[in-house]
């Protein structure tokens, strides 16, 4: 199943903008989770939007990432 690219939906939103920053840092899905301290199917499935992420794991990936929260799920990355 295709990525969903809605971006009226906020799952579809935090996984667009997780993959994004994530391929920015040549990072690996399971890099990630590592730096996240999450299982690297989970952080798979937030990428497919299948998931209906805590504040607590959207923490922990901001931090992985290096940026804040909103970063994450704010609508226009631009």
């Amino acid at each position: 199943m295709p990525y969903q690219t809605d971006i009226s939906n906020p799952r579809n939103i935090l996984a667009l903008n997780i993959r994004r920053l994530r391929g920015e840092r040549g990072i690996s899905q399971e890099k990630l989770a590592d730096l996240a301290g999450l299982h690297r199917t989970y952080v798979g499935s937030i990428e497919r939007s299948e998931r209906n992420v805590s504040i607590d794991n959207i923490a922990k990936l901001a931090n992985a990432l290096e940026v804040k929260i909103s970063e994450l799920v704010k609508e226009d990355p631009a």
